[in-house]
């Protein structure tokens, strides 16, 4: 049986895009959504609806700038294969429309987050009152620990 590339009812107008940012937006003709079987407890109705999404999106041949394409292609994560490719499965959903917008939105996320720029670490030294506090704390735990000896008879 073959498969529709996109559900049933989702033929996207030629406008229709996936909103990234204000100024970044990726057409869903770019995104592959193959419908399947979801796996595990569902009843009759898991065997006979496929509610699943499989999502597909090729970094390489996407019109994405070249400043996310870089960022997305060095990520080290599971739902990127070696082709460049993200693959990402939504079966949460008892829809498959529900299942559809929760891939979708889950592929934004992830291309928003490579989006941020982490802030450079500036390592921080101690105070010199800080460092007062810690030797006199250390000096007062060892006169504690002195006091446990054993008692001299004189």
């Amino acid at each position: 049986m073959n498969e529709p590339k996109n559900p049933p009812g989702g033929e996207e107008p030629a406008g229709e895009r996936l909103e990234i940012s204000s100024r970044v937006a990726i057409p869903l003709a770019e995104i592959e959504l193959i419908p399947m079987r979801a796996s595990g407890p569902g009843g009759q109705n898991v065997n006979k609806v496929s509610t699943a999404i499989h999502l597909r999106f090729d970094i390489a041949a996407s019109t994405l700038p070249e400043f996310y394409k870089q960022r997305l292609l060095t990520l080290r994560d599971r739902r990127l294969n070696r082709d460049g490719v993200i693959v990402i499965k939504a079966q949460t959903r008892r829809s498959q429309e529900g299942n559809r917008d929760d891939a979708l939105e889950r592929l934004a996320e992830m291309i928003r987050a490579v989006a941020v720029t982490q802030k450079k670490r500036v390592p921080t030294r101690p105070t010199r009152a800080s460092k007062k506090r810690r030797l006199d704390a250390k000096v007062r735990r060892g006169k504690t620990k002195t006091l446990r000896g054993k008692v001299d008879p004189d």
